[in-house]
């Protein structure tokens, strides 16, 4: 079992000074912070909200501060801080904008518990202020391991800081994992939807347009990470995320399609047995868990009813269509800043295909030659890292004409 391991299910309640857990949310206007503060919400006697963070919705910012009143707020845009301030002024929360305020409060004493939802790259440097400040992080953003899984982890275990998953499948693993700390683990399978072109070949998604990739079959999540689920970049950063979380080596990590979404994932074990979380495709719920783990706490979430059961289907994954996911491998087996290259590389091509600049397949063409052409490092610094993500983002832009 690794330290990290350890801390992950050490009771982490006993960090908090109080009878309620004070959370800090980076990334409140998103669809992870939103769905937290309907928990929160439903849970006044447990949670209390000292912190929220946007970056350019000041307008959802302003009435989620109006209704938790928290401690501080962060606005990411500064040319929106003013607007934010004023909505505020008659109240005692303190307002503050910009990438360096955000690193700043994420120092700070006034949370228990950060829960990680800024999207993307931008949620790294918050998360590991957190980490170093010694406080428990509710981690939602992958990319933070993704980017540099090594550091943060290493750091984690450094500042004996837990770190929980939120990510549904991440959560079903840990879930899984509960008691089995002496067990060794075979492999862990991640399930994935496939998405909402699932079975369709490149002379079809060659054709595809952004609001045909934004409708996710099963699951309701914000433009990127919904646009990485319909190519499977999302499944490939997953597979990153759980070599780091869960102290595994790529050949332990398996992707299987299953297109119900009702087993989030499962955990094999070296006697063959295998663990599966199972539920509706509700991120309240992994959210829920993370925020108030060790305890269940009750909720009036709907219910999986078996009376009403369908089939469960399992496949493989088309990794000939769908490349990325190949992409997303050899990254995990090459390592180093090899995966801090192709998200930085990911985040561009998005970005790009949501303002209609490239096609859908044109993406995985963005991130492969990227991943060709920035100078590979085996065991880079932290400053490195950063250096790597500039060049990849700089690379992608230039192929795309940005």
């Amino acid at each position: 079992m690794s330290e990290q391991t350890k801390l992950q299910f050490a009771e982490t309640g006993s960090a908090v000074k109080s009878g309620v857990k004070r959370i800090a949310i980076f990334g409140s206007t998103g669809s992870i912070g939103t769905q937290a503060l309907d928990v929160i919400a439903a849970h006044p006697e447990l949670f209390s909200v000292e912190v929220l963070t946007a970056h350019h919705n000041e307008e959802l910012l302003i009435r989620q501060a109006l209704k938790f009143m928290p401690n501080m707020v962060v606005i990411g845009d500064e040319k929106k801080y003013l607007k934010v301030k004023e909505a505020l002024s008659p109240t005692p929360i303190k307002v503050f904008c910009g990438e360096k305020a955000l690193e700043e409060v994420a120092s700070m004493d006034c949370y228990d518990l950060m829960l990680a939802a800024i999207v993307g790259y931008a949620g790294l440097k918050p998360t590991v202020k957190a980490i170093s400040n010694g406080k428990i992080v509710a981690l939602a953003n992958k990319e933070t391991l993704v980017v540099a899984g090594d550091i943060v982890m290493k750091k984690a275990v450094e500042k004996r800081v837990p770190i929980i998953p939120v990510d549904s499948e991440h959560s079903a693993i840990f879930q899984c994992l509960i008691g089995e700390t002496r067990n060794p683990i075979e492999k862990v399978i991640l399930t994935a939807s496939g998405g909402p072109f699932l079975g369709r070949k490149p002379n079809f998604l060659v054709n595809v347009k952004r609001e045909h990739a934004l409708q996710h079959p099963n699951w309701n999540m914000g433009a990127k990470i919904t646009i990485d689920s319909a190519t499977l970049m999302n499944k490939g950063l997953e597979m990153i995320e759980a070599k780091w979380l869960f102290n595994l080596k790529p050949e332990q990590i398996q992707v299987v399609i299953h297109p119900q979404s009702i087993i989030h994932s499962m955990v094999q074990f070296e006697d063959g047995s295998i663990k599966a979380q199972l539920g509706l495709p509700d991120m309240k719920l992994p959210i829920q868990y993370a925020i108030s783990f060790p305890k269940r706490i009750r909720n009036e979430f709907p219910r999986y009813d078996f009376k009403k059961v369908h089939t469960l289907n399992f496949e493989e994954p088309d990794l000939k269509t769908f490349r990325n996911l190949a992409l997303a491998s050899e990254a995990l087996q090459k390592g180093g800043n090899l995966p801090c290259i192709m998200n930085a590389a990911n985040e561009i091509a998005v970005f790009a295909f949501l303002k209609n600049r490239i096609g859908f397949l044109e993406m995985t063409d963005v991130i492969e030659k990227t991943m060709q052409k920035v100078s590979f490092i085996a065991k880079p610094t932290l400053e490195e890292y950063f250096e790597s993500d500039g060049e990849a983002r700089t690379y992608a832009a230039d192929l795309i004409q940005l």
